[in-house]
């Protein structure tokens, strides 16, 4: 039998109610969890001694459990007439001393400061269905009765399922008030109960009425593990961490009794008093039956951006060869201090043992794995803000065989490494203090595989001598400096050749200077405009280059394509970008879209303004990379191009392996991968 409403708007009206009860008869309601879930709570806020007042009693059990139990001063009222008939025949001969009332709490007959406690199990949410003016109305209405009913110290105990705007509403109402704010996840995913329809997080939420005093500060708290109770410093922090609860309960309840092949749930975990993520988890189920059932597996620090850790593809694969049916991948998060897999284990325990898979035998040992048993190692070396990027941090990490590597974040997208640059160490002079081995900038690196391939770009300007072209007038545009690699890299292989790199934010010219090795000189020069701007006023003063690269990231994720920003591949401004350039040029642009209707439109739209276009997807990335010809002749054979690009290739790669520091990148090998449009 379905006894909820078809509209949730329905729980407002008292003919719903009404009927439910009917419905329902003398059986008890109990979605909001049963006495021996509650008590361990309630017990704590409220004695036998206490006038207890039940606001929207229903038919609930609990109010006899505690009668039971040595709580007698308890008056239940309930705007159904039914419920109250029901309610007094079940309890008057058991129970004499308990009072049952039809009442509505919008507009309660009691005197001011009759009861010590109000408890509300289910009523709040019943009649906040939504945020709308009426409601509320009758919401603040119910609170402000309530608050003239407690006395001075009493209890408002309000059992919850805190959905977003019960929690913003009722949180942020009785804080301003100046009562003290408590919250108790209580746990109800184990109840024997077979009526409940679902299995929601439910809370207990005390609010215990002081005189508001503004010189006070508020008092907040959440229990979230047992008799733990954390003390939080806004409105902000309670609402964030009662979020987080609740994923938690949700993720928990669905992981329990099956797997989840379909998606990877994640979670992330809070520390005490912390604002900012300390962990977060990743539940990675395999289609496959392995003989190992549960592990956990820890990332370590500045390594959770790598393919294997960072995509569901790459934490099947790690799962799988790691031979675990389900696999925790978690995160150490930046900012945060861990000292080793033990202190890790020591703290997670608790928690990732909520996530083991239905078939795990509880008190088994579960394996903390790692790579190489290590948690690898962080250090935040600059921590700034950038009035058009936003908050963003430069910190090293050690990669692979003990190599540093220093990158740019930007905390808005987190998980993806703006920048990125090796460190090499070199013994330098120190003044007064005589030789010493210091980390610098390894510019023979190049992080991204799709900026190699952007390099091997430079050996498809057509010209009858490409060497010549090189030393003595080659010309590059490249708009999106980031940290200054790719640039970086041409300027210091082929010196000669003229680079202007063009860049919106001022602040990422300062960090490529300050700590990624960028150096503008006479051959490479920087400036700050918008690409758009730049290259149209370059065109106007007539300006050319044999070739124009585009590496620039959009702000508007919901596009679909997050490089370039639609502006740059919109079909006017490729005209403008053909214009500029000398004929036998190039435009190379990074493509990196996941919407494919929209990848191939603006493929469509390179393809009409330039006639010769080829394309090269870069192997296990979002990235494409884009070659368009500025060719007067765009019949001319692929096969012809492709050798031509082939010969300039190696002698680009031969020149990069000349002198001290030696490129060892392959350049011909990204033409081979090169396909045409």
């Amino acid at each position: 039998m379905n006894l909820l409403p078809k509209n949730y708007n329905e729980f407002v009206k008292a003919e719903y109610w009404e009927e439910f009860f009917k419905k329902r008869g003398a059986k008890a309601f109990e979605w909001y969890g049963e006495y021996p879930e509650l008590c361990g709570v309630l017990h704590k806020y409220i004695k036998p001694q206490d006038n207890l007042l039940m606001v929207g009693c229903g038919n609930s059990q609990l109010s006899a459990d505690l009668y039971d139990v040595g709580y007698h001063k308890i008056v239940n009222i309930d705007i159904s007439d039914t419920v109250i008939r029901q309610m007094v025949d079940k309890n008057q001969q058991q129970r004499p001393d308990m009072k049952f009332l039809k009442m509505d709490v919008l507009n309660m007959e009691f005197a001011d400061n009759e009861f010590t406690v109000a408890l509300d199990k289910g009523t709040l949410d019943a009649l906040m269905v939504d945020s709308s003016e009426k409601v509320v109305h009758d919401v603040e209405q119910m609170f402000n009765e309530i608050e003239r009913v407690l006395k001075l110290m009493g209890r408002y105990i309000c059992i919850s399922l805190l959905q977003q705007h019960i929690l913003d509403k009722v949180i942020q109402f009785f804080s301003e008030k100046g009562w003290a704010v408590r919250i108790h996840r209580i746990h109800t995913e184990e109840s024997g109960n077979s009526d409940k329809d679902f299995h929601m997080p439910v809370f207990a939420l005390i609010f215990t009425k002081f005189k508001k005093n503004p010189k006070l500060p508020k008092i907040l708290e959440v229990c979230s593990q047992q008799d733990k109770n954390e003390r939080l410093g806004s409105v902000e922090d309670v609402i964030n961490l009662v979020k987080e609860m609740q994923y938690f309960a949700v993720i928990r309840q669905r992981i329990s009794k099956r797997k989840v092949t379909e998606e990877q749930l994640s979670l992330t975990l809070y520390g005490d008093m912390e604002t900012t993520p300390r962990y977060t988890l990743t539940i990675v189920d395999s289609t496959n039956k392995l003989t190992n059932k549960f592990a956990i597996f820890i990332v370590p620090q500045g390594r959770e951006t790598e393919w294997m850790f960072a995509t569901n593809a790459g934490r099947i694969q790690l799962s799988e060869s790691a031979g675990f049916e389900r696999l925790v991948v978690v995160t150490l998060h930046r900012n945060h201090t861990y000292t080793d897999i033990d202190a890790i284990q020591a703290e997670l325990s608790t928690k990732v043992m909520e996530l083991a898979p239905p078939s795990f035998k509880h008190g088994t040992k579960v394996p903390f794995l790692s790579v190489g048993n290590s948690i690898g190692w962080r250090k935040v070396c600059k921590s700034g803000h950038s009035e058009i990027s936003g908050d963003y941090v430069v910190e090293e990490v050690q990669g692979d065989g003990n190599v540093i590597y220093r990158r740019l974040v930007f905390l808005s997208n987190q998980n993806v490494v703006q920048s990125e640059a090796k460190l090499k160490s070199v013994s330098q002079k120190k003044k007064n203090k005589g030789k010493q081995l210091s980390n610098v900038v390894d510019k023979s690196y190049l992080a991204c595989q799709h900026h190699v391939a952007m390099v091997a770009g430079l050996a498809c300007v057509q010209c009858d001598d490409f060497p010549s072209l090189l030393v003595s007038g080659l010309s590059v545009l490249l708009v999106g400096l980031g940290g200054g690699g790719l640039p970086t890299y041409i300027h210091t292989y082929y010196p000669e050749i003229e680079i202007d790199v063009v860049d919106i934010d001022p602040e990422i010219v300062t960090i490529a200077t300050e700590w990624f090795g960028f150096v503008p000189d006479d051959k490479l020069k920087a400036h700050v405009d918008d690409g758009l701007v730049y290259i149209q006023t370059e065109k106007e003063k007539g300006r050319r280059r044999y070739v124009i690269m585009l590496d620039v990231n959009g702000s508007d994720v919901s596009v679909g394509m997050s490089c370039p920003p639609e502006p740059f591949v919109d079909e006017n401004f490729l005209h403008c970008i053909k214009d500029s350039f000398f004929n036998g040029g190039v435009f190379i642009l990074n493509l990196v879209c996941r919407d494919d209707m929209l990848k191939t439109q603006v493929k469509q739209r390179i393809e009409k303004v330039f006639g010769v276009v080829f394309c090269h997807q870069i192997e296990d990335e979002v990235n494409e990379v884009i070659y368009a010809l500025s060719v007067e002749n765009s019949s001319v054979e692929s096969s012809k191009l492709k050798s031509a690009w082939e010969k300039n290739c190696q002698i680009l790669d031969k020149l990069a392996r000349r002198g001290s520091v030696k490129a060892d990148i392959d350049l011909v090998k990204e033409i081979e991968n090169i396909n045409i449009l």
